[in-house]
């Protein structure tokens, strides 16, 4: 059973056009395309590879409970 990890990136468009994509949720990962989607798909191979990568204690983002509200001002 593969085990799965919720994860956070946070992405911003840059000046140029580009993306860039980052985790606090996995320390290294940073990907960058051209496009939104591309960026994505990137930073999930990435993601992937450092978490195979990772000692198992260090694995802990399955701890985490990410429950989304909606909240109306």
């Amino acid at each position: 059973m593969k085990k799965t990890f919720n994860i956070n990136l946070d992405i911003e468009k840059l000046p140029e056009g580009h993306y860039v994509a980052t985790s606090k949720d996995v320390p290294g990962l940073v990907a960058q395309a051209k496009t939104f989607e591309e960026v994505v798909s990137i930073a999930e191979d990435v993601a992937k590879i450092l978490l195979r990568q990772a000692k198992p204690d260090t694995r802990q983002i399955n701890d985490r409970i990410f429950y989304p509200i909606n909240v109306a001002i």
